[in-house]
């Protein structure tokens, strides 16, 4: 088989189950060669997780694989995306990796973008258990954060929280009066990896900053370090 059918790129947030696609991949055989991220139009935060390009682009310098960045508004988000996936495809990019777990709008459009620009999808970690998921994601030795929160599920004292086991026995409770998914999956937290055995270097978190914004709780990270491990 030729060398270039293994080639992917990640669709690429910062959280925990992009990552965690991304590290499941490798494992698999894949060469996972850029990660894919789509910010706002002015450039300077990520969308969905409000992260700034510039400390996603630290962290893709701590993981050692070279980050995308494409700017657009959310009226033109899917033309962007299957732009950069275009744009991919002379590079000898074959398939794309996600993170979606079981929401099955989500599968369908990704199916539907990869399709229109003839990429395979690989979803490693569709259709799994999201506590067997967060379990394995801590148990690989990952290390992630709670940078996004609704307001109406989860107090601001949520933001910063580490992923480990307290943080799902902890979400397991609150399953018992409101609906929700362990993971995240329907975007009722996100998270920000900071650590684990895909990188080279860990992000240190210095200063955050708590915003409410639509609803949300936002950990603005203002200043961070790269530290050798």
């Amino acid at each position: 088989m030729e060398a270039n059918i293994h080639q992917v790129f990640t669709s690429w947030s910062g959280g925990k189950d992009c990552c965690f696609a991304c590290y499941q991949a490798i494992v698999s055989g894949l060469k996972v060669r850029y990660l894919a991220n789509m910010i706002t139009e002015d450039g300077k935060r990520s969308w969905t997780h409000g992260l700034s390009a510039e400390l996603l682009e630290a962290q893709s310098q701590s993981v050692g694989i070279p980050l995308i960045q494409r700017r657009t508004t959310m009226a033109n988000y899917e033309a962007e995306f299957k732009n950069i996936l275009l744009a991919l495809k002379p590079e000898g990019i074959k398939g794309g990796v996600f993170g979606n777990i079981d929401l099955e709008e989500h599968r369908q459009w990704t199916n539907r973008i990869c399709q229109q620009a003839d990429i395979i999808p690989h979803l490693p970690l569709w259709g799994r258990s999201q506590e067997a998921i967060l379990k394995d994601f801590i148990g690989s030795g990952f290390e992630a954060i709670v940078v996004v929160a609704r307001a109406d599920l989860f107090s601001q004292e949520w933001l910063g929280r580490k992923i480990n086991l307290d943080f799902l026995s902890h979400l397991a409770e609150l399953n018992q009066t409101s609906d929700i998914q362990l993971c995240g999956e329907a975007g009722e937290y996100h998270t920000f990896v900071t650590d684990g055995p895909l990188f080279n270097q860990r992000i240190e978190i210095l200063e955050t900053d708590k915003v409410l914004r639509d609803g949300y709780w936002f950990l603005d990270i203002l200043k961070y370090a790269l530290r050798s491990k």
